[in-house]
């Protein structure tokens, strides 16, 4: 079970686990699937389709239905499970192992782990905590912002002015993220951003230098992480270049293999790039409902193109 993955130590310290039984490679042991397993089937015989990379839960009911078997059927039933490679074994709800369990993971040489939660809550806040730890991640340059409710990744080569619209996006009453360097995660089917521990809460505006925004904006102008729902370029203004007017063909910038919505914002003296990108996150969250203004408008004037044709027809 060593490899790829989360220790198996991390997890038992972040959920304040006992450990009933450690095995030999405790310290080695890594947890590589987000999902876990309730052996109710291993229990009496049925091993296909076992995932062994899953950690197995121990409820209420797993507990009762070994509660009225006899001591014999209890050790065919762990040797059942036992038989099979999995990283350890976790009781919820602080119930007492059966010394058949036990005996069994000292022979197979598994680790036994008893937590005070709540079969649901364990399974539940597990399965969160290992889809973190095992998201897929890259770290990009750009800076991420939280507009209206939706996460805003600003990219574009250094010094087109990202982390100053960013502070004034702040001071407009929305939330930083994370300035020059994004991690990224995708979970789910989405892609979260947050800033490396090292940089975060700091910006830097060339003429002044570092700030935390955390100390001069509040609490309130920064947060950990956002679902990254719409990337937006700034690029120095191309005269000889011909920008999109209407926004009929979508875009999307595809990160960790999720295609995301995007769009080039050209940059110029006299634009107020942050007002503009809080007209463009409300315009994607439109997008997102269903509405689309450049699809209305492109509708009205063919209604428009029709109604003017029959009246020639006339």
């Amino acid at each position: 079970m060593a490899g790829s993955g989360v220790k198996l130590t991390e997890i038992v310290n972040h959920f304040k686990m006992t450990v009933v039984y450690r095995s030999s490679d405790y310290e080695k042991v890594r947890v590589s699937a987000s999902d876990v397993n309730r052996p109710g089937l291993q229990l009496v015989g049925y091993q296909e389709h076992f995932d062994p990379t899953r950690l197995q839960i121990i409820g209420r009911a797993e507990n009762f239905f070994l509660a009225d078997r006899s001591e014999e059927e209890r050790t065919k039933a762990y040797k059942n499970l036992f038989d099979l490679p999995f990283p350890a074994m976790i009781m919820a709800r602080g119930q007492e192992y059966f010394p058949e369990c036990i005996k069994a993971a000292e022979e197979a040489d598994r680790t036994l782990l008893r937590v005070d939660l709540t079969t649901s809550e364990l399974i539940s806040q597990l399965v969160d905590f290992l889809n973190h730890a095992l998201a897929p991640t890259i770290t990009r340059h750009g800076v991420l912002v939280e507009v209206y409710g939706e996460g805003v990744l600003l990219v574009g080569d250094s010094g087109v002015g990202k982390s100053e619209t960013a502070i004034e996006l702040v001071k407009r009453g929305h939330r930083l993220v994370a300035d020059d360097a994004v991690e990224m995660r995708r979970i789910s089917g989405a892609v979260y951003g947050s800033a490396p521990e090292l940089t975060r809460h700091f910006v830097e505006l060339r003429g002044i230098g570092i700030i935390n925004v955390r100390h001069l904006f509040g609490v309130g102008a920064i947060r950990g992480s956002s679902e990254i729902e719409l990337v937006i370029e700034l690029e120095q203004w191309d005269e000889t270049k011909v920008y999109d007017r209407l926004g009929l063909d979508d875009q999307y910038t595809e990160i960790l293999g999720v295609k995301i919505p995007s769009i080039v914002m050209p940059v110029r003296p006299g634009r107020n790039l942050a007002n503009i990108i809080e007209v463009a996150a409300m315009n994607n969250r439109q997008k997102w409902l269903g509405y689309n203004a450049a699809e209305e408008m492109l509708q009205r004037l063919d209604e428009h193109a029709k109604r003017e044709l029959n009246k020639g027809e006339d």
